[in-house]
């Protein structure tokens, strides 16, 4: 089955690039990436950039209307995902707690539904 391991920080507390903080995360994250990928569960992964480049789209009354941001009433904030296809939740959590950002922040793990796969 597959699993969404959505990542969240607090972008204002995180390390900045260039700084050697976040070349350790970044490290952590491509060793990450090769074990899942090694392991032969990694079916997707991409980083996000900042929420301030984020735009929202809804439509009402067949009206489409974009917003900048998500203006969400939190600290945390999706900065990535992983989509690992794990034999079970607990393979799941496991890799998850492996993340980089597991220790910084938290990572939310979704079973993703299979809608007509074989």
């Amino acid at each position: 089955m597959k699993y969404a391991c959505l990542i969240y920080g607090d972008e204002s507390v995180e390390p900045a690039p260039g700084t050697p903080e976040q070349e350790a995360i970044f490290a952590g994250y491509m060793q990450f990436t090769q074990a899942v990928a090694e392991a032969g569960v990694l079916v997707a992964g991409e980083p996000l950039e900042p929420i301030a480049t984020a735009t929202c789209v809804s439509v009402r009354d067949g009206d489409t209307i974009t917003t900048d941001g998500p203006f969400a009433e939190t600290k945390e904030q999706l900065g990535g995902f992983y989509i690992l296809d794990c034999a079970d939740l607990d393979e799941a959590l496991g890799w998850a707690a492996k993340i980089p950002h597991a220790e910084i922040g938290r990572i939310e793990v979704r079973p993703v539904p299979n809608y007509g796969e074989g």
